[in-house]
């Protein structure tokens, strides 16, 4: 018996599993991996989670954020709101107006350039964007005026609406295919 208790004490006993630790060699312990898992999980989320977390902002920070969104809703509304008034009450309006009329014009021309400097950049960056879009349009012209004289043959009555056959380098497995009689 003492030998067979030795044989396991020395596989199995002193806190090391021999089978264990070879099988492991030829195969990933599973509660291993999934407790990289859990951790590789867990770190990820946590990266995500600072990434994307909005930091706590002040008070004035966001008087300010939400003060910076007044200006473009403020002028449509008031624009709208004085065309409603001229048609409301058109004596109300008109005095006002009056009062308008006084303002100096040096006043008007720091007004025009507040509020060409504010709306300017937005309107600069829309115009790229038309101007890439254009670009992308006229990029198709071409192909649409094929699709075009095509379906103008297709409707004419016209046998085949494809056009020329594209030119290609030599085919030898089409060739054979041909030799051996595919069409």
């Amino acid at each position: 018996m003492g030998i067979i208790e030795a044989l396991f004490s020395l596989l199995f006993g002193g806190g090391r599993n021999v089978v264990r630790e070879t099988a492991e060699v030829f195969r990933e312990n599973s509660e291993a991996a999934g407790q990289r898992e859990v951790q590789l999980r867990g770190a990820a989320l946590n990266q995500f989670a600072a990434e994307f977390a909005l930091p706590r902002r002040g008070l004035f920070d966001r008087f300010m954020d939400g003060l910076n969104r007044v200006p473009r809703p403020a002028l449509a509304l008031g624009t709208l709101g004085l065309f409603m008034s001229a048609m409301t009450n058109p004596v109300w309006f008109a005095s006002r107006m009056q009062g308008i009329s006084l303002v100096p014009e040096p006043l008007w021309w720091l007004l025009g350039a507040i509020v060409s400097f504010y709306f300017g950049a937005r309107h600069q960056l829309k115009g790229q964007e038309f101007q890439r879009s254009i670009a992308e349009t006229m990029a198709r012209v071409d192909g649409v005026a094929q699709n075009l004289r095509a379906l103008e043959a297709l409707e004419a009555g016209a046998g085949s609406v494809t056009g020329p056959e594209p030119e290609a380098g030599p085919n030898a497995a089409l060739d054979n295919w041909r030799q051996d009689g595919g069409v």
